[in-house]
């Protein structure tokens, strides 16, 4: 009788919940995020296409590499020395003729991003 009574008052004790996991609070995770374009603007300025665009974020200092293209078709490339002092970067590139025209920006040879001015269909 007394074993009877005594698993009666400790099956609520037995039954509660725990926690599963040790420690309780899991450590604090840093990301390592890449560095990113913020701003990009592709205008006309005459006879020549105008590139602009600012990275933000945690790098390296590195080059900002710019592809060309017209349609499908590459017609230059460029790039600019970045570091935590300089952050923004201006490309041109000359194009007289109108044209469906795409910049794509790369850094440390990851695209971040592809800015386009159709002045023409595609």
């Amino acid at each position: 009788m007394r074993a009877l009574v005594l698993c009666v008052l400790l099956a609520p004790a037995l039954s509660a919940c725990r926690y599963n996991f040790v420690p309780l609070i899991p450590p604090q995770i840093e990301p390592q995020l890449p560095a990113r374009v913020t701003q990009a603007t592709l205008t006309r300025d005459g006879d020549s296409l105008r590139l602009q665009a600012q990275v933000d974020g945690r790098f390296e200092p590195g080059y900002l590499s710019v592809a060309w293209f017209n349609g499908s078709a590459p017609i230059g490339t460029d790039s600019v020395y970045l570091d935590a002092a300089q952050r923004q970067a201006a490309f041109s590139l000359r194009a007289p003729d109108k044209g469906a025209y795409r910049a794509v920006l790369s850094f440390g040879g990851t695209v971040l991003r592809q800015v386009e001015l159709y002045e023409v269909e595609p």
